[in-house]
C-alpha cells in the first residue's frame, strides 16, 4: 500500500512560468499519478494522452476542454477521457489563488516490486 496526501505533495506554484508546476508522485501498477499546481492564467494547451486518463480538481475551478465542449471542474469533480483525444486545461487569468489538479494516467502497466 502507498498513501499520499495529494495537496501536501503538490509542487509549489510557479507564477512566473507559462505552464503549471508538475510532479509525478506515483508510477504504479496500472496508473501514474501526476499533480499540477496552476497559477492564474496557466494552461496546458491542446495535447493528447497515450492512455485513458482521469482529471480531478482538488483546489480551484479549472476549465477542461475537449472538442467543442468545456466543463468546469470544481474541487472534487472528475472527468474521464479515452486515449488519443485532444484536450486542454485552463486556469482563468482572473482566478484567485492557486489550483491543484490530479491527473491519473491509466497505463495498465505492471511493475516489479521495488520499481
Amino acid at each position: 500500500m502507498e498513501f499520499f496526501n495529494i495537496l501536501e505533495a503538490a509542487p509549489p506554484a510557479q507564477p512566473d512560468k507559462p505552464r503549471p508546476a508538475v510532479k509525478r508522485i506515483l508510477q504504479g501498477d496500472g496508473a501514474n499519478l501526476i499533480v499540477f499546481t496552476f497559477s492564474p492564467g496557466h494552461c496546458l494547451p491542446d495535447h493528447r494522452a497515450a492512455h485513458p486518463i482521469t482529471v480531478c480538481s482538488l483546489k480551484g475551478e479549472i476549465l477542461f476542454s475537449y472538442g467543442d465542449e468545456t466543463v468546469t471542474l470544481s474541487p472534487g469533480s472528475v472527468v474521464h477521457l479515452k486515449e488519443h483525444i485532444t484536450h486542454r486545461v485552463d486556469y482563468p487569468v482572473d482566478a484567485e489563488g492557486e489550483a491543484v489538479m490530479l491527473l491519473t494516467m491509466l497505463t495498465g502497466e505492471r511493475h516489479r516490486p521495488g520499481d
